[in-house]
C-alpha cells in the first residue's frame, strides 16, 4: 500500500502512543529536505525521521542515526531556537489526509509557555515540513512555495497555513451511506478509481482491496452498479476502516520470493498468493520495506549499463536472426532448380531451340511439370544455368543454417543474462555478470596489467522441508560451476523448460529424494527463470550425470536427452533459505 492516509493514520497512532509527553532533545537536518528529531519520552529515547523528499517522503521511528552537515541549515537553526526542549502534546491527522500535525509546547524568549505546530505533508513531489504558530501562521518551511510555483497555495513565512481542497474528496471517517453511494455511484470511472478519487487517504491498492472484499468487479464502471450493490460496498468499506479508527493495525510486507512487492497496515487479501511477514510496529515495517526497496533500486541503477549493453546486443541479434531466416526461406526453391536441370538433360534433346518452356513428366512425383526456358541461349545452357542456381542456393542454405543456429544460441545466451540481471540482488552478483559479458566479447576486456575483481557472489542456498540442500545459480557462470563442479553424478538437476533461468541442484547424499523435495526444487527452478509469476511452469529434471555440455558452447548451456518433467507454480514462500 502506498504511503496513503491509512498508513499515516497508523503511524500517527504509534507516534501518539510513544512520543506524547516526550521532549525534543536534538534536532538535525541531515539532508536538505529531511529532519531527524531525538525525543526523550516515558517510553524511552526515540529518533523520528521526517522526510519531505519529492521522490520518497517518509515518517517513521528509527534506531539509525545520520550525521548532519557541519553548519546547520537555517530551517534547522530556527527549529532549535523555538522547540528544542519542547514537549510534544499530541500527534494528530486531519481527516484521513496524508498530513501529521505535531503540537509542541515550549517556552518563548520571555519564559512564557506557548505552542507551535510542526506539520508534515506526505504528498509526493508536493511534500513539505511546515512550522506554524498556534494560529496557523507559517513561521517557515523546509521548502518555500511561491505563487509562481503554485497557484493553489503559497507556503512562505507570514502566510496562513491551510490544507488545499482541490479534488473535492470526502472524509472516509465521517461520510454517510447516502453521500458515499451518491459520490461513488455517479462516476463513470472504474469502481476502484471512483473510490480513491472520491475519498481522501485511499490509495489504488486500498480501493482494489475494498472491491475484492465486497466481491465486486473493480474494473467495471461505478455508475453501472445498482444501489444495493453500492450499499454493500459502503458497509464493506466501513469494516475495512475499523482498524484505522481503533488504531489496531497489522503491519506486514508481502513478498514475491525475496522481493518486497507491497506493504500494508491492514490485511490485504489481494496478496494472499504472496509470502507475508508481519511487524510489531509501523515504523519497523517502513524502515525494512524502504531499505529493501532502496537496495533493489540501487542494484537496478547499477545494472543499467549492463542492461543497456545486453538489450542492444539482443536487438541486433534478433534483427540478424530475422534476416537470416528470410535468407534461409529464399533457398527453399533450390531443389526445384535441380529438378529443372535434370529434366532438361533427360528430355531437352527433343525441344526446339527458342522455346520458352516445355512440358514433361516429373519422374520424382509422376506428375506433368512445365520447365521454363531462356529462348536466347541453347537448351543445354539452360540446364547448366539451373544447376548453377541450385549450387549457389545449396551453399547459401548450408552456411545460413549454421549462422542461424549460432545466432539463436547467442539470443538465448543474452536472454539468460537478462534473467541473471533480474535475479541479481547484490553488487557482487553484477561483478560476475560483467565478467561473463567480457568473456563473451560484449564488454571490452580490462588491460592485462589491471587487477581482476574478487568474485564473492555465491549461489542461493535453500534447505528443503525434508532437510536436503538445494543450490540455485544466480548467473551462467554459477550455473556452470554448480552443474559440473559442485554436483555429483546422482544429485538431481532442475531447469525451467525452454526458458532462460537458473540451474537448481539438489544434493541427494545417495538417498532417494521424497516427492516434496522434488516439488520444492522445481518451484525454485520456476521462480528463478523468465517464467516467474506464471500460474504453471514446466520444469525438466534429471540426474546430473545425464547433463552434458557441448564443446565450445556458451557458459551455462547444457544438453540432456533423458529427463522427467512436471508442471509447478513458482511460489517459493515456504522454502527455507540459508
Amino acid at each position: 500500500m502506498a504511503f496513503d492516509g491509512i498508513t499515516i493514520a497508523c503511524i500517527a497512532h504509534e507516534l501518539q502512543e510513544k512520543l506524547t509527553g516526550g521532549r525534543i532533545s536534538k534536532i538535525a537536518q541531515p539532508e536538505a529536505d529531511e529532519l531527524l528529531l531525538t525525543v526523550k519520552s516515558r517510553e524511552g529515547n526515540f529518533r523520528l525521521l521526517l522526510s519531505a523528499d519529492a521522490g520518497l517522503p517518509l515518517i517513521y521511528l528509527t534506531e539509525g542515526n545520520k550525521p548532519g552537515p557541519m553548519t546547520a541549515p537555517n530551517f534547522c537553526m530556527l527549529l532549535r531556537k523555538h522547540i528544542s526542549g519542547g514537549r510534544i502534546l499530541s500527534v494528530t491527522q486531519p481527516s484521513l489526509e496524508r498530513i501529521l500535525r505535531f503540537e509542541i509546547e515550549h517556552l518563548d524568549e520571555m519564559g512564557d509557555l506557548c505552542r507551535k505546530y510542526l506539520i508534515v505533508e506526505i504528498m509526493g513531489k508536493h511534500s513539505n515540513i511546515i512550522f506554524c504558530t498556534d494560529t496557523d501562521q507559517i513561521i517557515d518551511s523546509i521548502k518555500h512555495v511561491s505563487a509562481q510555483m503554485s497557484s493553489v497555495r503559497e507556503v512562505l513565512p507570514g502566510r496562513t497555513y491551510f490544507i488545499p481542497d482541490t479534488q473535492e474528496k470526502a472524509n472516509p471517517l465521517t461520510i454517510s451511506e447516502e453521500n458515499f453511494t451518491g459520490l461513488v455511484g455517479k462516476k463513470a470511472a472504474k469502481l476502484s478509481k471512483a473510490l480513491y478519487t472520491s475519498l481522501t487517504g485511499l490509495s489504488p491498492i486500498a480501493a482494489e482491496e475494498i472491491c475484492a472484499r465486497a466481491f465486486l468487479d473493480s474494473d467495471r464502471p461505478a455508475n453501472s452498479y445498482e444501489q444495493p450493490e453500492l450499499i454493500h460496498l459502503y458497509r464493506t468499506f466501513l469494516r475495512f476502516l475499523e482498524p484505522v479508527r481503533s488504531g489496531d493495525c497489522e503491519p506486514a510486507i508481502y513478498y514475491d520470493g525475496k522481493i518486497p512487492v507491497e506493504f500494508s497496515c491492514l490485511p490485504l487479501t489481494v496478496y494472499n498468493h504472496c509470502r507475508k511477514e508481519t511487524f510489531s510496529s509501523v515504523s519497523s515495517l517502513l524502515e525494512r520495506y524502504y531499505a529493501e526497496k532502496n537496495m533493489l533500486t540501487r542494484i537496478r541503477q547499477k545494472s543499467t549499463d549492463l542492461r543497456r549493453i545486453v538489450q542492444t546486443a539482443l536487438e541486433r541479434n534478433v534483427k540478424k536472426y530475422d534476416l537470416q531466416a528470410k535468407q534461409l526461406k529464399d533457398t527453399e526453391k533450390r531443389e526445384k532448380y535441380r529438378i529443372y536441370g535434370e529434366l532438361i538433360n533427360t528430355y531437352g534433346y527433343g525441344v526446339e531451340q527458342g522455346s520458352k518452356n516445355f512440358e514433361v513428366l516429373n519422374y520424382y512425383t509422376g506428375e506433368m511439370i512445365t520447365v521454363p526456358l531462356d529462348p536466347q541461349i541453347p537448351i543445354q545452357e539452360n540446364a547448366k544455368k539451373y544447376f548453377e542456381k541450385y549450387g549457389k542456393l545449396k551453399r547459401t542454405h548450408e552456411a545460413v543454417t549454421t549462422l542461424l543456429k549460432e545466432t539463436h544460441a547467442e539470443i538465448e545466451h543474452l536472454r539468460s543474462v537478462q534473467t541473471a540481471l533480474d535475479i541479481a540482488l547484490q553488487e557482487e552478483d553484477l561483478i560476475q555478470i560483467r565478467e561473463e559479458l567480457m568473456e563473451s566479447g560484449y564488454i571490452r576486456k580490462r588491460n592485462p596489467g589491471s587487477r581482476r575483481p574478487k568474485i564473492t557472489s555465491k549461489p542461493f542456498h535453500y534447505i528443503s522441508g525434508d532437510g536436503y540442500h538445494m543450490y540455485v545459480g544466480k548467473n551462467n557462470l554459477q550455473n556452470e560451476e554448480l552443474t559440473f563442479q559442485t554436483a555429483k553424478g546422482n544429485d538431481w538437476w532442475f531447469h525451467a523448460k525452454g526458458a532462460p533461468g537458473s540451474h537448481v541442484i539438489v544434493q541427494t547424499n545417495g538417498d532417494e529424494l521424497p516427492d516434496s523435495t522434488f516439488e520444492e526444487a522445481a518451484r525454485l527452478a520456476a521462480y528463478y527463470s523468465s517464467n516467474r509469476g506464471a500460474d504453471k511452469v514446466e520444469v525438466d529434471y534429471v540426474e546430473k550425470k545425464h547433463v552434458k555440455k557441448p564443446n565450445g558452447s556458451r557458459p551455462g548451456f547444457v544438453v540432456y536427452y533423458t529427463n522427467y518433467s512436471m508442471m509447478i507454480d513458482s511460489d517459493i514462500s515456504g522454502i527455507q533459505q540459508v
